[in-house]
């Protein structure tokens, strides 16, 4: 009987080394705590439409993620965005120069994590609390008492905080995993009847408390019936007022918007605020993947790389190659 190896997370890292485990010939079971997949690739479905409330897009550079964004393209999954891009600083709004390519899911940033799950057999709603090895094997246990098991290997590919308190039987990678500082941040969602009189479908955002705003329906594939904004708080905002309800939320994040593009701004026909606690790595790091060959356990995510979606498929890649390494 063949023993599947447990993945436990269901973004771009854990599907990225589902996928190239899968192509080796080896039996894969996923896991994760949410309804869907995707983590921070997640779409939000709501009355204004799909709303990419996480990563906004991504950015491909590295040879091997290229041909994979490729892939997703000639599948439908990915295009190119090509938005008016904007910086604010110091009260002024000026075009960005900025040129390079930008990606994003399509019709939402959630169809490429959806496409690459595929037929893989996945446990939704499923939040993994405990990873511990029997006599031979693995097993998980979930917060609901449900054993899981046996696995040959697990990798873990989750934020760092979550991935700390997995790693308990490996407890020198539960150490590099706790030093990692994940930064929060806020997003709403705010949607208008008559579209904003502004060419604006993207902004880099200084001295306020926003950081980024993208105008949804210059997305490919978007629902246009609306004209829907996404913003998100700077992490130092997002962490000042990390417990602040999200009507109020949305009222402060508004009305920096207001300010931003120095007009009267009708109030939103529709809102919402996302809180992302674990949003991105306050810094970049080198590792590719956390590993513990022997123990036969693996820890994959941005945060062990850039930070970014392509930082994440990397990881996933990484932990992937070691594990059939070791296999050999």
């Amino acid at each position: 009987m063949t023993v599947p190896i447990a993945i436990i997370g269901t973004g771009i890292a854990g599907l990225s080394a589902a996928r190239a485990l899968k192509d080796a010939g080896h039996v894969i079971q996923l896991f994760d705590k949410s309804r869907g997949s995707g983590g921070r690739m997640s779409s939000k479905r709501s009355a204004a439409g799909a709303l990419d409330l996480g990563a906004q897009y991504f950015t491909a550079r590295d040879r091997r993620f290229v041909e994979e964004v490729q892939r997703w393209q000639l599948n439908g999954w990915a295009e190119q965005w090509k938005p008016q891009l904007y910086n604010f600083q110091s009260g002024q709004l000026s075009p960005s120069p900025d040129e390079q390519t930008r990606w994003v899911g399509t019709p939402h940033m959630s169809a490429i994590t959806r496409a690459l799950l595929d037929d893989f057999p996945v446990e939704f709603s499923c939040r993994i609390t405990e990873v511990f090895q029997g006599k031979q094997h693995w097993n998980l246990l979930d917060a609901d008492g449900g054993n899981h098991g046996p696995f040959s290997h697990v990798i873990i590919a989750t934020p760092a905080h979550q991935a700390t308190t997995l790693l308990a039987a490996a407890p020198k990678l539960a150490s590099v995993a706790a030093g990692v500082k994940m930064e929060p941040t806020w997003a709403i969602a705010l949607a208008f009847d008559t579209p904003l009189n502004t060419p604006m479908e993207g902004c880099f955002v200084q001295d306020s408390p926003l950081d980024w705003l993208a105008r949804n329906r210059s997305k490919p594939g978007r629902d246009t019936t609306l004209d829907t904004w996404v913003l998100h708080a700077t992490s130092a905002w997002s962490k000042e007022h990390l417990d602040l309800p999200k009507e109020a939320v949305i009222e402060l994040l508004h009305g920096a918007f207001a300010e931003l593009l120095h007009c009267p701004m009708p109030a939103p026909s529709f809102s919402l605020a996302h809180r992302w606690l674990y949003a991105r790595p306050a810094g970049s790091h080198e590792w590719g993947v956390l590993a513990d060959a022997d123990l036969g356990v693996y820890v994959c995510g941005d945060w062990c790389l850039s930070g970014r979606v392509e930082g994440a498929w990397l990881s996933g890649q990484e932990a992937a190659r070691r594990l059939i390494e070791h296999l050999q």
